[in-house]
């Protein structure tokens, strides 16, 4: 079959690899100058478990008023938030206490147990090295956090994970960057956790999806889909380009393209925020990835680099310029480390990037 792809983000980018790999023929329609601009530019790149990423199980967090009001608000609102979102946020906070809760958190827990494993057997068939880390620990400040995140912790469990409630010292031995002024109630620990540099793992992956026969066209944006027969047309075009199907992978643009068909999507926007930055000296820095699940905070460790992840903001503003603020992940961050953290980077070094990541209106929706 000859099939199109509309976004080359980290799932179109696999997609195409693996279409490739089975004998298709691919053409990837993107409208950035490269791979993975978007979503999968500077993300945490945390891989699994994903009921324990931020933002992934809606019952972690607390109660909603705590997370959208107050100095420690997990969520902030930019100008002009619409009806629609505010609806998608209750719906998203309602779909952890349904009855089918537990059910749908299960299947994401294997579907993202499966994913890891194909992650790893693909990355060691081509022989690539996406600055990968392993282990991942899950800070717990309180009593109150412990009891918070038991409800993924049961499902993960369930579900065949390996995960080990640990004590603050022991916590503090697998991290030794974690910061002693950080008061730990304790932690859980996945030895088999794993992060990764997304943005590096989307290219190496792009250019091995091409050596198979798949064509990438970038600069290209799309402006509508058809169906009977399956085509895309791009922008400038007047006609459509036929293919025997076409898989839409284009994040947030993927409402409006699927509308037109027929085809709601319910998908909104939180936007993110990251900086990366250079290790001086490995002694303090993650030797994993930490979780704040308290913050929606994640801290990976990406080759010789630190990667720090996480705010959230709904809405329409777009971010180009925002002042600091008590809610950004940045200053959370300083917390989880040593005050001496500027011998763990260069000062000045990081680049600070807000992204928009597609959320879908189900448990396990994430970012």
């Amino acid at each position: 079959m000859h099939i199109a792809i509309v976004g080359a983000g980290i799932v179109g980018v696999a997609t195409a690899y693996e279409l490739a790999c089975d004998g298709h023929a691919v053409t990837v329609f993107e409208q950035r100058s490269a791979a993975a601009e978007e979503a999968s530019f500077a993300n945490a790149g945390a891989l699994a478990p994903s009921l324990l990423i931020p933002w992934a199980a809606p019952g972690i967090g607390g109660p909603l008023r705590r997370q959208l009001f107050g100095a420690q608000a997990t969520l902030r609102f930019a100008g002009g938030v619409r009806r629609s979102e505010w609806a998608w946020l209750w719906r998203w906070r309602q779909a952890g206490r349904r009855p089918a809760a537990a059910a749908t958190l299960a299947a994401l827990a294997r579907l993202g147990s499966y994913s890891l494993d194909l992650t790893r057997r693909i990355a060691a068939d081509l022989e690539l090295d996406p600055e990968t880390s392993r282990g991942a620990l899950v800070v717990l400040r309180t009593a109150q956090d412990v009891a918070l995140v038991q409800p993924a912790l049961q499902v993960l469990r369930d579900a065949g994970a390996q995960v080990a409630e640990v004590d603050a010292d022991t916590a503090r031995l697998i991290e030794p960057g974690l910061s002693p002024d950080t008061p730990l109630a304790g932690a859980l620990h996945i030895a088999d956790g794993e992060a990764a540099n997304c943005r590096l793992f989307a290219q190496m992956l792009r250019y091995a999806a091409q050596e198979r026969g798949a064509q990438f066209v970038f600069q290209s944006r799309v402006e509508s889909l058809r169906t009977a027969p399956a085509g895309v047309r791009l922008a400038g075009e007047a006609d459509a380009r036929r293919f025997d199907a076409v898989i839409v992978c284009a994040g947030l643009a993927s409402p409006a393209l699927l509308r037109p068909l027929g085809l709601p999507l319910p998908v909104t926007a939180l936007h993110g925020y990251s900086i990366s930055a250079p290790l001086r000296e490995d002694s303090h820095a993650p030797q994993g990835t930490v979780i704040d699940p308290l913050h929606r905070l994640t801290i990976t460790r990406q080759g010789q680099r630190v990667r720090v992840s996480g705010g959230a903001e709904i809405g329409q503003g777009d971010g180009s310029h925002h002042a600091p603020h008590p809610a950004d992940p940045v200053p959370r961050a300083v917390r989880l480390v040593p005050r001496r953290g500027a011998a763990v980077v260069h000062a000045g070094a990081g680049v600070a990037r807000r992204t928009a990541h597609a959320a879908r209106r189900r448990p396990g929706g994430g970012r």
